[in-house]
């Protein structure tokens, strides 16, 4: 919940009072958001915990303003300090990547699932909802991104499956990347908790259900750039490169970048402080021409003339290269 600070005629002098604002305007901007919310609060079936970083606990705060959010929310948990943080999900080098949300939806499943399997395992899909994300900050131009992912058990007792996303958020002050947070996070654990079988995986149709990620949103605010699925019933049967193109198909992002295993990557993690060289084409296939044109490129571009030794071999191509 979004506060506002000031001062009523009754405060007394030097007094701060805090108003909340009411959730009522948002509820009815976003009544497919609210309808989703609740729809999983009042389904005995899954019950799960939210793990937020960065950007308030806007997914989590859904759940808790419909109602009923006690018959779904296990726990909730905001580790904003990087040392606290460290302590629930270990240490690491950056804190809005892949690795770290992997770190965060492995604790908390593991923190709900197990304390709570003899009682009602028999009956719950448990889940996991993960996010860390850095937002616009106050007087400063900065990247606004994050990693959101849900870890989750489609019938109870099996082994749980899991979706990754990177996004970008793209509104132009917090409040507003907040609020659309808060929205995407809510299509995401409803997608995964109740789309996911209907996935029509011999043909490829991930549209419906990539679509509805992006329900009462719009691509000027939010853009999907990587997702990766995993699991029982997706290891075998989903293809994460035809998942990944699916989200250009859906208009979800302009391009995707895979490296040369096929792996889906994100542009500012793999061509961060990199010199780029880019040729345009269809590569259709791929031809020696192609590959003259980069070398040629390279050698003007990334070499030195000569070395020391007045020799022009200084240039190495890497057979690697995106």
């Amino acid at each position: 919940m979004h506060t506002g600070y000031g001062r009523d005629s009754r405060s007394r002098p030097g007094i701060l009072t805090v108003k909340a604002i009411d959730t009522g305007d948002a509820m009815e901007q976003y009544k497919e958001c609210a309808s989703k919310a609740l729809s999983i609060n009042l389904d005995p079936k899954y019950y799960g915990s939210f793990a937020e970083i960065g950007a308030g606990q806007e997914v989590a705060r859904w759940f808790f303003a419909v109602g009923g959010a006690a018959g779904t929310i296990a726990k909730s948990i905001s580790a904003y300090d990087m040392t606290i943080s460290d302590t629930f999900y270990g240490k690491c080098a950056r804190y809005v990547t892949k690795e770290r949300l992997e770190a965060m939806l492995e604790y908390e499943y593991l923190q709900c699932s197990l304390p709570l399997k003899a009682d009602r395992g028999k009956d719950t899909c448990f889940f996991a909802f993960a996010d860390t994300v850095v937002a616009k900050a106050f007087m400063r131009d900065n990247e606004c991104h994050g990693w959101l992912g849900v870890k989750w058990q489609m019938n109870p007792g099996e082994e749980p499956s899991r979706l990754m996303l990177h996004i970008r958020m793209l509104d132009p002050n917090a409040q507003l990347q907040q609020e659309a947070l808060g929205v995407f996070g809510v299509n995401l654990v409803h997608a995964c908790l109740c789309l996911s079988e209907n996935l029509n995986t011999e043909s490829y149709n991930f549209g419906p259900f990539l679509q509805s990620l992006m329900n009462e949103l719009s691509s000027d605010r939010i853009e999907v750039d990587a997702i990766e699925m995993d699991g029982p019933k997706f290891s075998e049967n989903v293809s994460n490169r035809v998942l990944a193109l699916s989200l250009v198909e859906q208009g979800l992002t302009d391009a995707v970048l895979f490296d040369n295993q096929g792996e889906v990557c994100i542009p500012s993690d793999r061509l961060r402080k990199k010199s780029i060289l880019l040729q345009r084409g269809s590569f259709r296939p791929f031809t020696l021409l192609n590959y003259d044109m980069l070398n040629c490129g390279a050698s003007t571009f990334f070499c030195d003339l000569q070395n020391e030794d007045g020799d022009d071999d200084t240039c190495v191509v890497r057979d690697d290269a995106v």
